[in-house]
Parts: structure tokens; sequence; C-alpha cells
């Protein structure tokens, strides 16, 4: 009778080991971050989450791209621990976080200069004026051709590629270009993943399209930045002149915004530190530009405040 309590009690045990060392057990769930929204700001999270990977090889982190707006509606409702973000949060994101009793702290994790681009084999547009951009992107544009930019430019329709609405990218441009968040013509090519914007500039000599400088930074053979002109004559995007802000006004922080009860969590904190850690000389490795290294330390020291 003892012998055969015995052989119960293991298989129990047996058992109990293999559920807490299953994916689907809640220790694993305890060891999973979720991260989603910019797909401007992913390629900085996902350079730190490559890293952090090889070190803490146990704690998943799976990082989604819905676009800034996307990750806030996830982040203001808890779904996602950290939501990127290329603009700052809305009032009514805000209001949103509040009424579901959500804390966060928007934290700054590189600059980014919106990069306005063209074909390679593009040969008349090397620069434009704020004016021609609004002209082009405007909610009432008429323009339709390249020649309704500038008379001596080809008489050929111009196809225009550009982030979806839910992306802080299409916000930022709209206020900055047009006036007002949101106001934009429609009839463009839209998506949230700026590798598909990337693909439909590079195959078409007459389009135009834009994007953070990461990813043209990345693609610069198969595309031409064009150089804006803010009235002090037209500067082309580089580290430089986006870090010095010469580049303007499509100069700008990009965040990830993380959400406190979840900081509490040991891998989040883990994940977070290493982030703020290492942000430094990684940001550059992906064609941004880093902040100050105070920066990322004041970041960090406001975190770790968090009670």
């Amino acid at each position: 009778m003892r012998s055969h309590f015995s052989e119960i009690i293991s298989i129990v045990a047996i058992s109990f080991l293999a559920f807490s060392n299953s994916p689907s057990s809640a220790l694993a769930d305890t060891q999973s971050i979720s991260i989603d929204g910019s797909s401007t700001v992913f390629p900085i999270t996902e350079a730190v989450a490559e890293e952090f990977r090889n070190q803490h090889g146990k704690i998943k982190v799976n990082i989604g791209v819905s676009g800034t707006g996307g990750g806030f509606k996830k982040f203001v409702v808890k779904e996602i621990d950290i939501c990127n973000a290329s603009r700052p949060i809305k009032a009514s994101e805000v209001e949103a976080a509040q009424k579901n009793n959500i804390t966060y702290t928007e934290i700054p994790v590189a600059y980014d200069g919106l990069t306005v681009v063209v074909n390679s084999k593009n040969t008349w547009a090397t620069s434009l004026t704020v004016a021609e951009l609004k002209k082009i992107w405007g909610a009432d544009s008429k323009v339709k051709t390249w020649s309704d930019i500038r008379e001596e430019w080809p008489n050929r329709p111009i196809k225009l590629y550009g982030p979806g609405t839910d992306s802080g990218t299409f916000d930022f441009f709209t206020e900055t270009i047009n006036g007002k968040s949101g106001v934009s013509r429609s009839d463009y090519v839209k998506s949230e993943d700026d590798n598909v914007l990337v693909t439909g500039v590079a195959g078409d000599l007459d389009s135009m399209g834009y994007f953070g400088f990461s990813y043209y930074n990345e693609n610069a053979k198969k595309l031409k930045a064009v150089s804006i002109d803010n009235g002090k004559g037209a500067v082309a995007p580089s580290v430089e002149s986006i870090t010095n802000g010469t580049y303007s006004p499509l100069s700008r922080p990009i965040f990830i915004y993380v959400n406190h009860d979840a900081y509490k969590r040991q891998e989040v904190k883990t994940f977070l530190d290493f982030y703020l850690n290492e942000a430094g000389h990684l940001v550059p490795e992906v064609g941004y530009i880093a902040l100050d290294k105070n920066k990322y330390k004041e970041s960090l020291a406001r975190l770790k405040a968090i009670k």
C-alpha cells in the first residue's frame, strides 16, 4: 500500500514539474514581455531585444508593428507592456489610460529625421520647399503630375507612398507640413510597414514617399533623399543635420512608453534597464541618432523611482 501511494506521489510531482516548465504555465507567462506600436521605433527596440535575448534567453520579448496609434490602442487597455511611439501620446489616449487606471512613463530613446524620398533614378527632384510639400500632401492637393509641382519637371503622373493613419509618422508629418495632425490627401499608397513603402518607391521611377531616416539610410542605394528647404536653404537629412537641428522642420524625438504596473515585474524591469544602458551604442547601429548618455541615465532614474 505504501509503495503504491509513493508511486502516485511521484507521478503527481513529475506532472507538476512538467506543467511548471511548459510554455503555457503561469511562470512562463510572467517571463514574457509584450511590445507593439511604431514601425519607426521598431528597429531600435528590436536591436535591443536581440542583444537582450542573447543574455536572457528565458525571457521572451514579443514585438509587434501596428503603428503608433495602433500600439497606443493596445497600451491604454493593458494589452501590452511597452508602446513604441514616433510621436507623444495624444490627449484622447491619455484620457483612455486614466479611465483604465494606467500610469506610465514616456522615455525618449533617439532622434529621427523624417525623410522624403524618391526613386534612385529620379534626376529632377533633388529638393523641395515646405510649401511645396504642403502643395503635394495637403487635403485639397491638386498635384497629379510632377510638373504640377514645378513647371520644368516632367509632365508625368506622380505616385505617392506614405504611412497609414495609425502611424505616428503620419501624425507628425501632417501636423508639421499641413498644419494639423491627420489632415492629408488620401489618394496615396498607405502602409504601416515602412518596408512596403521602401519597396514601392524603389520600384517606381515617378514615385515619392516619406518615412523615418533609418529606413532611408538602410536603403540608400535604391532611394534618393530629397533635401528640404525651410526658408534657409535646402538641407539633406543626415546624422549631423538631424543632431544639430538644421534639418528642419522634420527632425523629431522618438519614444517608448512604459506601463508602471508592467515595470514592477522583474523581467520588464530587467529589459528596460538593459534597454537604457545599451541604447547609446545600439541606436546608431540601426541608423538613428542617440541621445546624450545623461538622458538615458535620467530616464532610468525616473523608472527606478516608480513605487
